[in-house]
C-alpha cells in the first residue's frame, strides 16, 4: 500500500502504547512525519481475540506476514445464549497477550522530536484535551481472571448468558485463560453457570473492575489533534472487534493527518472523521442490540438495551446532521467524493 510522502519532516506527538497508536505511528512514519512517542496507560485487557481479518490487515500493514506466527489458536467457540442449548461454531482468531505483544508492534522508532513541537497530537490513550466529554451508552462493569481448566480444551473459546450478565473464557495456553464476568460478579455469574462454570477448574483473585459499555469521546478531534483507538470510542467486549477497529481508526486518522498537510480543507476532514467513527459506533451498537436482545430476559438487560437504543439515537441522529461522506478511502489515501 503505497503512501505519498512529505517533502519535509512534519511533526506528530502520538500517545499510547496499544494498537492504534502503533499502527498510526507506522503509517505516518512510513509517509515522511516525525514521529514522537508519549507515553500512555496499559490495555485494560489482559488478552485480545483477534479475528482472521484483523490479522491479515495487519500483516499487511506492516508487511509481517509471520506476525502472528506462534500465537495461540482458537478454531471454534461454544455458545450458550438465551434459552438456547450451546451450539459450537467454526471461529478462527488467535489470542494475544497484551502484555507481551502490543508493545512489541513496532511502528516507528520515537524520532525524538519534543512533544511541543508536533504540529497534531494522536491521543490513543487518555486523557484527552480538557473539553473533550464523553458519550456512554450503557453501565455494565466487567473484570478479568486468571483461570486454569483440563487441557485439551485448547482450540475453543465459551461464552454464556445469565440472567444478570454473561461470562466469556478465554484461552491463552492449553491449560490456562482467563474469564471475564460482565454483568454481576463473577462469583454469581458462576454460581448459575450451566457451561463455563463446568470448564474452569481453578480461578484466581477476581481482577478489579473496569467499564464495558460502549462510549465515545465528543469531541474527536479539533484543530491540532485527533482521538483514536480506545481514547476515541470504547467497545463492549462481545463485539470480538475491539482491536480491528483500532486498527481502522488508525489508517483513517493518518489519512486524514496526511491529507491535511497535502492541503486538504482541514474543517471538511475533520468532520469527516468524526462521522466516520459515529457511523462505525452505530454499526457496533445495532449489532449489540442484536445480541443483547437474544440473550436472557431480565431487567439487567432490558436497562441495557434502553441505553444501547439512546445510543443508537444519538449516532443517527449526529450523522444526519454530518450529511453525506465527502471522502473515501483509496488504499491509505483519503480521496474527495466529487
Amino acid at each position: 500500500m503505497p503512501l505519498s510522502t512529505l517533502p519535509s519532516p512534519q511533526g506528530v506527538a502520538i500517545r499510547g502504547s496499544g494498537v492504534a497508536a502503533s499502527c498510526c505511528a507506522h503509517l505516518l512514519a512510513d509517509a515522511g512525519f516525525a514521529v514522537s512517542r508519549l507515553e500512555g496507560g496499559a490495555p485494560r485487557v489482559p488478552a485480545i481475540l483477534i479475528g482472521e481479518g484483523t490479522q491479515a490487515l495487519l500483516c499487511d500493514l506492516y508487511g509481517r506476514p509471520d506476525l502472528f506466527d506462534g500465537m495461540f489458536p482458537i478454531e471454534r467457540r461454544i455458545v450458550a445464549w438465551g434459552a438456547d442449548r450451546p451450539v459450537e461454531l467454526p471461529h478462527r482468531a488467535v489470542v494475544v497477550r497484551g502484555d507481551v505483544w502490543l508493545p512489541g508492534l513496532g511502528g516507528a522508532q520515537d524520532s525524538g522530536l519534543p512533544a511541543a513541537a508536533g504540529e497534531w497530537v494522536v491521543y490513543a490513550s487518555r486523557p484527552l484535551p480538557a473539553n473533550a466529554g464523553e458519550h456512554a451508552f450503557g453501565s455494565r462493569m466487567a473484570s478479568a481472571t486468571a483461570v486454569g481448566f483440563e487441557p485439551n480444551r485448547e482450540s475453543a473459546c465459551w461464552i454464556e448468558s445469565l440472567d444478570d450478565g454473561w461470562l466469556f473464557l478465554l484461552p491463552d495456553s492449553s491449560t490456562t485463560g482467563w474469564l471475564l464476568a460482565v454483568g454481576a460478579s463473577r462469583d454469581r455469574l458462576l454460581e448459575r453457570s450451566h457451561l463455563i462454570a463446568g470448564v474452569v477448574r481453578a480461578t484466581g483473585a477476581e481482577g478489579g473492575t473496569f467499564a464495558a459499555h460502549p462510549r465515545i469521546a465528543d469531541p474527536l478531534c479539533a484543530r491540532g489533534w485527533l482521538a483514536c483507538g480506545a481514547a476515541a470510542m470504547a467497545f463492549d467486549p462481545i463485539s470480538g472487534d475491539g482491536a480491528g477497529a483500532a486498527v481502522r481508526e488508525a489508517i483513517l486518522a493518518a489519512a486524514v493527518i496526511r491529507a491535511i498537510h497535502q492541503g486538504g480543507d482541514v474543517t471538511r476532514l475533520l468532520a469527516h472523521y468524526r462521522a466516520r467513527l459515529i457511523a462505525g459506533l452505530l454499526r457496533h451498537l445495532e449489532m449489540c442490540r442484536t445480541f443483547y436482545a437474544s440473550a436472557n430476559c431480565g431487567p439487567w438487560w432490558a436497562g441495557e438495551i434502553a441505553a444501547l437504543d439512546e445510543g443508537i439515537s444519538w449516532c443517527g441522529e449526529a450523522l444526519r446532521a454530518a450529511g453525506p461522506f465527502r471522502y473515501r478511502l483509496h488504499g491509505l489515501e483519503l480521496q474527495a467524493i466529487e
